[in-house]
């Protein structure tokens, strides 16, 4: 691709055929694609003066409005992702979902190569009874693909976004990973609001899994900062022009702020010291802002934070070793002892491994979390808690899920070890995790590593054909969203609130029981649906209408 007299611009690739839309506008057209006449009528046409002149003239304002359009491209279709032209068939969501292009700079970043985008799903062929077939179907997507269309007032405004160097946002970002993603795509926004550069985001060593990586263990910080490169400006350090002896970190943001609020409260500091620190981002930018912003943030989700190489590398390869033993579910358990301690439920384990969640509980009460005044039978009927490995399996049979069903095991080891996993491995015995998956001391580096070997669970999970969630978190509500993003990928959330009481009712007969969990999950598989049609939605896991179109 031939550089721009700007490289520092970022723009989105077009179909040539925009040109030629433009180009059927002018003389130079019907003269370059005119149908072959008579020869002897072309030649007495030809040889009047006035059509010379008439074609000359032509010719020059054609190659004029060329010179100028292809001169201003860059920065009128700045940040411009289009929609393709495609059939709604899920089947081919996956091809269709590359073929999208985002470039930055000269060189063109792909949504294959740009971003994370999962292993094909498998098509629906072989001895499949139908009920099988129904579990491994494919929603449709109705046309949805990616199209980040930002406003031209956005695009204007990048040009000296992109440049700032004398005001610098740092952020520093805890919890797990997936959690630690959602801070950093609200750190790039707020950025973005406070027309200031972001310093890559500080990773705060994580006290409960005791992680210490730092950003550039866990993401591709090159990829990071080109593919943001026209929105806003990434640095890897700090200038020392802004070094302080002492600077406040501000901590106490509520919840929901808005991009006013923001900059009434940080605008006036950045200006005045060229600094400003934030620390306990979590939840706390607001999820309903205006759609450029929206669009940001599905940028910097599923195309900016790409993972390091060496994470993709033996993530895709784990992947590949489930992908080619045919349709594969995904499930995220839950079922670690802080998830334990955290919702206040029994682990379904005994009253020995109880009495060990509620001693941690009783010595640490600021960890649990929702409503103190419930009991442990109440919590679970109102969905509070996650699904145990029993009523996992249970679920799995109620929608048709094969015995034979190969089932990828997403999560941190489970509280019980083995005897926890054992109901499900009994009714589903093809059962892995990426343990199990790895070979020849593939893990052994990453033992320690929590985020990474979260990173791992994510794209294996990404490229399952179905995935379930057994209690939302931020990993949950990221790979909804980005399952979604890639040509909505079946995923499903159980809905415990309302199948749980069947569970407990052992006169619902078997082929009822069945019928009623499908009935209770069938416009929950994925198909697309609108982030407005509830407020407070996170666009993240929402990413239509916003960040998707609709052919």
């Amino acid at each position: 691709m031939a550089r721009t007299r700007n490289s520092k611009s970022s723009f989105i690739s077009l179909n040539p055929s925009f040109f030629t839309h433009l180009l059927s506008l002018t003389p130079f057209y019907s003269l370059h694609y005119s149908p072959r006449k008579n020869s002897r009528t072309t030649q007495t046409n030809l040889s009047s003066s006035p059509f010379l002149s008439l074609c000359f003239i032509s010719l020059l304002v054609s190659l004029t409005l060329f010179g100028i359009l292809l001169s201003t491209f860059t920065t009128l279709f700045q940040n411009y992702v289009s929609c393709p032209d495609t059939s709604s068939s899920s089947s081919s969501s996956s091809s269709l979902f590359i073929a999208s292009v985002l470039a930055v700079q000269d060189e063109p970043v792909t949504l294959s190569t740009g971003a994370m985008v999962p292993l094909p799903a498998h098509g629906i062929v072989g001895n499949f009874s139908q009920e099988e077939k129904e579990f491994w179907k494919q929603p449709d997507n109705n046309g949805y693909m990616p199209c980040l269309d930002f406003s031209l007032k956005y695009r204007k405004a990048s040009a000296k976004i992109s440049k700032e160097k004398r005001k610098f946002l740092v952020v520093v970002v805890s919890g797990g990973l997936n959690q630690q993603r959602n801070q950093i795509v609200d750190a790039v926004v707020i950025a973005r609001i406070l027309e200031a550069a972001l310093v890559v985001p500080v990773l705060q060593v994580n006290h409960i899994w005791g992680d210490d990586s730092e950003f550039s263990d866990i993401f591709d910080v090159e990829h990071f900062k080109k593919t943001l490169k026209a929105d806003v400006r990434i640095v890897a350090s700090l200038p020392s022009t802004h070094f302080v002896s002492k600077q406040t970190i501000n901590r106490e943001l509520p919840f929901h702020v808005s991009p006013l609020w923001l900059r009434a409260r940080f605008l006036k500091q950045l200006k005045e010291e060229g600094l400003l620190i934030l620390k306990g981002l979590d939840s706390k930018l607001s999820k309903n802002l205006p759609p450029d912003l929206q669009k940001l943030k599905c940028k910097v989700a599923f195309h900016a934070l790409r993972f390091a190489a060496p994470i993709r590398e033996l993530g895709y390869q784990i992947a590949r070793r489930m992908w080619i033993e045919g349709p594969s579910v995904a499930i995220h358990l839950r079922l670690e002892k802080d998830v334990w301690i955290r919702t206040g439920c029994l682990t379904g384990l005994g009253m020995q491994y109880d009495r060990i969640i509620r001693r941690e509980r009783t010595s640490h009460p600021e960890y649990l979390t929702g409503k103190l005044n419930m009991t442990h039978a109440q919590r679970r009927l109102a969905g509070m808690c996650p699904l145990n490995a029993s009523e996992m399996a249970r679920f799995l049979k109620g929608l048709g899920a094969p015995s034979n069903a190969r089932i990828y095991v997403a999560g941190g080891e489970p509280f019980g070890g083995t005897q926890a996993m054992q109901p499900l491995q009994k009714e589903f015995p093809n059962l892995v995790t990426k343990h199990t998956l790895a070979r020849n001391g593939e893990l052994t580096p990453y033992l320690e590593k929590s985020s990474t070997l979260a990173a791992i669970d994510y794209i294996v999970s990404l490229s399952s054909d179905v995935f379930i969630n057994s209690h939302g978190g931020n990993m949950g509500r990221a790979l909804e969203g980005h399952r979604a993003y890639v040509g909505h990928r079946k995923y499903i959330k159980p809905n415990k609130r309302m199948m749980l009481p069947f569970f407990e009712d052992s006169s619902v007969p078997e082929g009822e029981f069945k019928r009623i969990m499908k009935k209770l999950h069938s416009k929950s598989h994925g198909q697309p649906e609108s982030r407005t049609n509830k407020i407070d939605r996170d666009v993240i896991a929402y990413p239509v209408p916003e960040c998707m179109c609709k052919q």
